[in-house]
């Protein structure tokens, strides 16, 4: 990708990039690291340190946090436009990361060595005030999360899960049951649960929704 075609992509996506004066994107464009990665790769690992503040331009990636035992929850997801919480907090802190992160398709991302990172934090407010957002913003769905999980069953979060991704969900048993932090069988069989009722039908890596209403009371805590 050339450099012209990376500012404008990042412009476009990045819109805080636009209060910044012309020097300082430049800057962004020509010391960032551009990285592609396949679908299922490991972008970071819990426990490696943060080398970059990544900026995602294509795909998405999961956020993980994994138990002993092999389950996982997913705090949250990154897609285009966005950038990562946990990387932040460990560049901020100097800390290692603390959960991991997986391309969930094939993505194309943006690094900011730590160096300029912590450049653009010092020098640019506005730079500066997207950073501590993101924060805001992301605390406020881990505290969603944190709720969800403290306080709902999990058939109320696999309703309220399948209702957000619309009516007609590609995914595997596998893959809702990583997101909630829960296992297959137990997804798989209230996934048939909901199909008994008419709630939804199965078929191959897809749920179609047929009674929304329903998901909707079943969601409500």
């Amino acid at each position: 990708m050339s450099n012209p075609e990376l500012k404008s992509r990042l412009l476009r996506l990045f819109p805080v990039f636009g209060q910044l004066d012309e020097a300082a994107v430049d800057a962004i464009v020509s010391g960032a690291a551009t990285r592609q990665a396949p679908a299922g790769a490991i972008l970071f690992e819990a426990s490696s340190p943060c080398t970059g503040f990544p900026m995602l331009l294509e795909g998405s990636v999961r956020v993980v946090k994994s138990a002993p035992s092999g389950r996982e929850v997913q705090l949250y997801r990154i897609t285009p436009g966005e950038s990562c919480l946990l990387s932040s907090s460990c560049l901020l802190g100097g800390t290692a990361y603390a959960a991991t992160g997986i391309a969930e398709t094939a993505v194309t991302l943006l690094a900011l060595p730590p160096a300029l990172f912590h450049r653009l934090l010092a020098e640019h407010k506005p730079f500066r005030d997207y950073v501590f957002g993101m924060f805001s913003e992301r605390l406020a769905d881990l505290m969603t999360l944190v709720e969800a999980v403290t306080f709902h069953k999990l058939d109320q979060r696999l309703a309220a899960l399948l209702l957000g991704k619309g009516e007609l969900v590609r995914t595997t048993h596998q893959g809702l049951a990583d997101e909630l932090g829960s296992v297959r069988e137990m997804v798989s069989r209230l996934l048939s649960n909901f199909q008994d009722r008419g709630w939804v039908e199965l078929g191959r890596e897809q749920i179609r929704i047929t009674d929304a209403a329903a998901l909707r009371r079943l969601a409500q805590p």
